[in-house]
């Protein structure tokens, strides 16, 4: 992403936000082009971040030499004559500058709310893609479906490139693929996508949505304003629950998405072939073939959940059964994501270093069977008896790592106090070469050793990439 820049002319018509006084809250890759568009349209910016580091203190330079006020080490205060806040993503509704600002009467957008309301009049629709997992896979593969058909097209919004960077860019698109978080859902309350869906959710980011009902409500306001359809989880009620309290637009159908045979207005698996008998005519006695189960790259059963809601998205775009195929073949996950690193001695050894909380976890482990499963990290408040409860039955073995592995290994003694557990009571990186040689020594051919951590990894790691290229690492010397 760089800095963030933002290749676009400034409109030359007036701009609502001409002589605004405008707050940016957090630099970064949404602060700074938010604080450059607005700048552009003849905004009065100033922008503010909690830190000052050096990173900080490059992008504060960048911004001070367009005129732009800048105040590092202070995001706390609300600016006088603030009039707008564009704020971050990841903060908070309760800091002190939300709080000022709540008081007076001063609203809050999100970056992803400044994207919308700065489309252009031609602007290419949204599909967006929000829930606890899976959100990227989704939203990756729906763009390699679109571009199949021969739209053009981009994967944006959480994902890592920014949605004003897309908007305001010089280049067309015929539609977006968005991945949007419940952080920036939060903050976008005039958003109206073509059609969304919400793959699933599990309790998660509790400490900043400040309860499971808060964040459901979040992750619901994707549907709003839905035009052509809301794609949910049939294994999920809540999700469904989400499309029956969302405001839609008349015509606006609910969609579900199910492992099963799917029933009218669903998409589903039938003998291995992901079926549509949403968008076919006389859906009520047909269906339409649109790819095989091993068109899907992994076709573990919550990857085949993410194709098919991809495929629903793109459908409700009119986009043809064979671009859905040809667009599934063609993806590639990205790394650390149910990879498959080596096959040794007859034991198969995959990294899903991706999978940091309980419910990402579980879909990981009903993948296999029998598994020696590697886990633990920083637990961010999470239990673990549903989980172990759940995958109990798959476990050969388990090696526990990380500074809350404690948390597992007791939810391991109440429901699989019959599995060999290895603790190591060890939180630095070359931990991993360890727990992957006791994982070696625990397993049988035939089995997965598989890391999923259902734990975040800056315990021992920078992040749950270097913790996967750790565990691929130390497979490859074993096998070396």
């Amino acid at each position: 992403m760089g800095s963030g820049q933002v290749t676009t002319s400034v409109p030359s018509g007036p701009s609502e936000f001409q002589g605004k006084h405008v707050t940016v809250a957090g630099l970064g890759v949404s602060g700074l082009p938010a604080a450059k568009a607005l700048h552009a349209r003849g905004a009065i910016v100033t922008a503010v971040n909690d830190g000052d580091d050096a990173r900080a203190r490059e992008q504060a330079a960048e911004l001070e030499a367009l005129g732009i006020t800048v105040r590092l080490g202070d995001g706390a205060t609300l600016p006088e004559g603030t009039e707008l806040i564009v704020t971050a993503p990841g903060w908070q509704p309760d800091k002190p500058l939300f709080l000022a600002a709540e008081k007076a009467g001063v609203p809050v957008w999100g970056d992803v709310e400044l994207a919308w309301r700065l489309r252009g009049p031609d602007a290419a629709p949204w599909l967006a893609v929000t829930g606890t997992n899976g959100k990227t896979t989704t939203v990756q593969m729906l763009a390699s479906i679109l571009k199949a058909a021969g739209l053009r097209t981009a994967a944006v919004g959480n994902i890592g490139v920014s949605l004003l960077d897309a908007v305001l860019g010089d280049e067309k698109y015929d539609v977006l693929a968005v991945e949007l978080s419940s952080y920036q859902l939060h903050w976008a309350p005039s958003l109206r996508a073509c059609s969304a869906a919400v793959l699933n959710l599990a309790p998660d980011h509790l400490d900043w949505h400040g309860s499971m009902d808060a964040y459901a409500a979040d992750k619901g306001r994707i549907y709003e304003g839905n035009k052509v359809a809301c794609v949910y989880n049939v294994a999920d009620p809540r999700t469904e629950d989400l499309v029956r309290e969302a405001d839609v637009e008349e015509g606006c159908r609910a969609v579900g998405f199910t492992l099963g045979t799917p029933s009218v207005s669903q998409l589903g698996v039938v003998d291995g072939i992901l079926v549509d008998r949403a968008f076919v005519e006389n859906r009520h006695k047909n269906a339409q073939e649109l790819a095989e189960v091993a068109d899907v790259d992994p076709p573990a059963p919550h990857n085949i959940a993410n194709a098919l809601a991809a495929a629903g998205l793109a459908r409700s775009f009119g986009v043809s059964p064979q671009a859905v195929r040809d667009g599934l073949r063609a993806f590639r996950p990205d790394a650390h994501r149910i990879a498959h690193v080596a096959d040794l001695d007859g034991v198969a050894y995959v990294d899903d270093s991706k999978a940091t909380n309980t419910h990402a976890a579980q879909a990981s482990l009903a993948a296999y069977e029998p598994i020696v499963w590697i886990a633990g990290g920083l637990a961010k408040g999470a239990e673990f008896d549903e989980l172990v409860a759940a995958s109990a039955k798959r476990l050969r073995g388990v090696v526990l790592i990380g500074a809350d592995r404690a948390l597992i290994h007791e939810a391991l003694a109440r429901h699989a106090p019959e599995v060999p557990v290895v603790d190591l009571d060890r939180t630095d990186t070359g931990a991993m070469l360890q727990a992957v040689t006791e994982a070696k020594r625990l397993a049988r051919p035939g089995d997965t050793v598989l890391l999923a951590p259902a734990c975040a990894s800056m315990d021992m790691f920078t992040n749950y990439n270097q913790r996967g290229d750790a565990f691929a690492a130390a497979v490859r010397e074993l096998g070396a």
